[in-house]
Parts: C-alpha cells; structure tokens; sequence
C-alpha cells in the first residue's frame, strides 16, 4: 500500500511540475526572443526548423536535468543519509551561529 501511494504522490508531482513548466512565460518567451535568430532566412519551412531548434534544446535540458537528478542523489547517498557528515554539518552551524551571535553582542554592547 505504501508504494502504491509513493507512485501517486509521485505521479502527481510530475503532474504539478510539467504544468508548471508549460505556464512558465520564460520558456515561451525564450523560444520566441532567442532561437529564430537560428531560423534561416529564406527557409521554405521556418516553423518546422524552430520546431527542431526547440526539441534539440529541450533534449539538451533534460539530459542537463537527468544528471543534476543523479549528481542530487549521489550527494544525498553521501551528505544527507551519513550520520558522521549530518554531526559535522550540525556543529559547524552551531559554530557559525554562536559565532554571529557573538558578534552581534559585541556590536551591541559598544554601539
């Protein structure tokens, strides 16, 4: 039951995300703005190239995608999941953060 409702919650996800993407006004207006600049001039089919021009780049990001998708999963393998980097990650904050905060006392207490 529980993959059952991983694959909804996953198919919705995609659902939500390739419409947000296909609404997204920077795509179209990239499309309109930047590629037919490529189209010739004189082509007897100038839609059909922008077409092409179109789905090569859009073959471009998703191979892009697919390996920010695996370098994202190799560093949570890595980074996310190990209990020694999660301790480190942990007290480096706390020192950053008791670090700040003592500099903002100190910058209070003279001002």
């Amino acid at each position: 039951m529980a993959d059952a409702a991983k694959g909804v919650v996953g198919l919705a996800l995609t659902w939500r995300a390739s419409l947000l993407n296909i609404l997204n006004p920077k795509l179209t207006i990239f499309f309109l703005a930047f590629l037919p600049q490529f189209v010739e001039p004189g082509a007897a089919r100038p839609l059909l190239q922008l077409l092409a021009l179109s789905v090569v780049f859009m073959a471009m990001t998703f191979v892009v995608f697919v390996v920010y998708g695996f370098v994202a999963h190799a560093f949570r393998r890595r980074v996310v999941e190990s209990p020694s980097v999660q301790r480190w990650l942990r007290r480096s904050f706390a020192a950053a953060f008791a670090g700040l905060g003592a500099r903002l006392a100190a910058s209070e207490s003279s001002a």
